[in-house]
């Protein structure tokens, strides 16, 4: 088996573009319009992703509709080569950290649309430092 991608449904294109991608840091890979469905999917990769592996979906359906449960969704998950700074990067962003990387290796973010996501360290856990360590938790994640 190889991994494909996971599908998230957003309410909001342009809000979820801004997070996933001017913020968090990922890149569009294409795009699919459907009249007939009334739907758009969006593919997006990190910079070791190709164009049909390891990517996350984004599907906007363009009826209205309320989605609930992100947190029983479960989380994408991404590795970052130095997840102080990608957090220090969110944070500055307007990114709230409900569980910042207190141990140097893992941390928790949410999408505009509740959707929980895990940034893990590449290789070993960073050295524990501050703001990092003292840091509480917020929210759920």
């Amino acid at each position: 088996m190889k991994y494909l991608h996971t599908m998230v449904r957003v309410k909001n294109i342009e809000e979820s573009l801004d997070f996933y991608c001017n913020k968090l840091g990922l890149k569009e890979v294409r795009r699919v319009e459907n009249e007939k469905g009334r739907f758009t999917l969006i593919f997006l990769g990190a910079e070791n992703s190709d164009e049909k592996t390891g990517l996350l979906e984004l599907t906007y359906n363009w009826d209205p509709e309320e989605y609930t449960g992100g947190r029983n969704f479960g989380h994408l998950a991404y590795s970052v080569k130095n997840i102080y700074e990608v957090c220090e990067k969110l944070m500055n962003n307007g990114v709230t950290i409900n569980r910042p990387p207190r141990d140097g290796h893992m941390a928790f973010i949410r999408s505009p649309d509740g959707i929980s996501l895990e940034i893990l360290q590449e290789g070993e856990a960073l050295q524990v430092q501050e703001p990092w360590k003292s840091m509480e938790n917020s929210g759920t994640w």
